[in-house]
This record gives C-alpha cells, structure tokens and sequence, in this order.
C-alpha cells in the first residue's frame, strides 16, 4: 500500500486526472476498478474519480509495490548541460531569453527542447524531485520559433502554469517584438490581412483579403532605427498566428533579415556575409502582464524585457556611426 498526499501543484484537479499521471502506464479502464473495489480510496471513503482534489487530501493505493511500479513510469529527460539566460524567477513562474536556434517544445522523442532543459534546471537545484514529477511537470506557457530568440514564460507550479498559459491564449497578456527588416521603413502602420497555414509543409500564405481557410490578422510596426535598407522596427502583435509577423512583414515587401523562408535571398547573404547572420532576425523582447489572479495577483502589471542578442549589436553599431 502507499499513501499519496496532494500537493499545492496537485490541488484543484480531478482524481482520475492524478491517477492517470501518477499511474501512467495503466489504462483507464484499470483506474475506475481499482475505485469501484476500493483498492485506491480518498480520504478513506469509496471514490470514482470525479472528485476534485484540495491540498492535504490522501489518495491510498492498496496495491502491490509491485503493481505501482509496473504501471508508474516517471520520465526525467535526459539532455545536455546548457546553460539558460534567466530573466525572472520565483516560486510560480520562470522567464527565460530563449536563444535562436532552441525549440520551445519537442518536435519529435529525440529532441531537446527548453522544456526539457527547464525540468533538468529545476531538478538540478532540488526545487524538484522525481518523484514530483510523477504527476507534475513544468512546461512553458507560450512557445517562438526555433530561430526566432526572446522571452519564454516557464510554469514551475500548477498554478503558475495554468493562470500564464490563460493570459497567452485570451491574448490579454501585451507581446512586443523587435526585428530587422529590409527597407527603409519611415512611419508607424497596423497592417491587416488574412493567414491561411499549410500544415504539411509548416509554412503560411498571407493575403489582403479573405480566401479559403484563411483566418484575419492584424500587425503594428513602429521604426525605431534605419541604416542603408535595413530598418529596426518594434512589432505589437495584435492576433497570434503562426509565422504572422515574418509572413505578415514578407508581404508588405519588408522581409525580416536572415529569414529563409520568407525572406530575401539576396539581403540574407549579404547579411550573413557583412554580419554572420544565421537565422531571422526576430527577438520577443517585452511581455506586459495584465491583472492575473490569485495566487499570482503580486504580477500584475509587471513589465519584463530581455535584451538582445549579441548578433544584433554589429548593425547597430554601424546605426549609431551612420
């Protein structure tokens, strides 16, 4: 038998759902007996999975060492050593500068991505165990493209997870970007259009009017600096859409410098040859928060920034001597 007291990042959620985290090789099937014949139990009464959980409730599991063992299977990832460029941390969320060329999330088993570094990072420093990890794991809140680099929201608790993705998927949450562009760019502008996205080639079409499968965009743009036909703009990203400020800005004929796939083949060559640019020059550089609930109501209204990388600092070097 073991006895399974809820925690803070367990509290709040349905008991089939534990159980099906804490027990995660067993079918559901096996869950809704093992409660029906009393061998699992809550707070010492009957259960049938339904009940949502508080902190310090007990879960008994009159089941073999065995049996739990064989149906238990906690996967701590195993990656490399890198190291994160923190930008804020505390007890409920993490803000990371994610560098170009990172994943946010898995693509396929084999990957490493920042939430696998995240969970390393935080067993590392014993803020995590695995045995925690049994029916919770930190994970990232919103995601970038794999080149495009800037801030990343990180859940360490439930709650911390849950109240961030919400403020990411209701857009209250305030995202500014910064990128280079091709042109020279002389005024402020929201620009509009439809997006429709391939999902077999991962790749997006933007138009000025509505066509088959295509959903509205909106994107504003500010210049903030220009030298000979590159501009550096601030993008407030109105809608979210996948690829929309690199798709959205190709289309007005202001690709962003070093991106392959919408972008200009001529300018990217010559910035990787002048600047040894690699990939698009796209960087989430600012998140405002907006009013958040209990328990992260301390955030609210918060502005966190995240500098830019390095490969940026030899154009502007060359803006601040034009």
């Amino acid at each position: 038998m073991q006895s399974v007291i809820v925690s803070t990042n367990e509290a709040g959620q349905r008991l089939d759902k534990l159980l099906s985290k804490y027990l995660n090789l067993a079918g559901k099937s096996f869950l809704y007996k093992m409660m029906r014949k009393k061998n699992i139990t809550l707070n010492g009464k009957k259960c049938d999975g339904s009940e949502k959980l508080s902190q310090g409730d007990e879960i008994k599991l009159f089941l073999s060492d065995e049996t739990i063992e064989k149906f238990s299977q906690v996967k701590v990832p195993r990656v490399s050593k890198v190291h994160l460029n923190i930008i804020y941390e505390d007890q409920n969320i993490i803000l990371i500068n994610k560098p170009a060329g990172m994943l946010s999330q898995k693509a396929k088993d084999s990957d490493e991505s920042l939430v696998e570094y995240l969970i390393d990072y935080l067993l590392s420093k014993g803020e995590l165990s695995t045995e925690q990890l049994k029916s919770f794991r930190p994970s990232v809140c919103n995601r970038l493209d794999r080149n495009t680099s800037g801030l990343v929201v990180g859940g360490k608790s439930l709650a911390g997870l849950q109240v961030m993705s919400e403020v990411f998927k209701d857009r209250s949450i305030h995202k500014y970007y910064q990128c280079v562009v091709k042109g020279h760019v002389a005024e402020m502008q929201m620009i509009t259009g439809f997006l429709a996205k391939d999902e077999k080639n991962n790749q997006v079409t933007v138009r000025t009017s509505e066509f088959k499968d295509s959903v509205p965009i909106s994107t504003e743009y500010m210049p903030l600096d220009y030298y000979g036909d590159y501009t550096l703009l601030r993008i407030t990203l109105i809608t979210g859409r996948t690829h929309q400020i690199r798709a959205h800005l190709s289309s007005i004929g202001h690709p962003i410098v070093g991106d392959y796939k919408y972008g200009d083949k001529k300018v990217n060559e010559e910035a990787k040859r002048l600047y040894k640019v690699q990939s698009q020059l796209l960087h989430s550089y600012q998140l405002v928060l907006p009013q958040l609930p209990e328990p992260l109501s301390y955030l609210s209204g918060k502005m966190f920034t995240a500098p830019l990388p390095p490969i940026y600092a030899g154009i502007c070097k060359d803006w601040r001597q034009e």
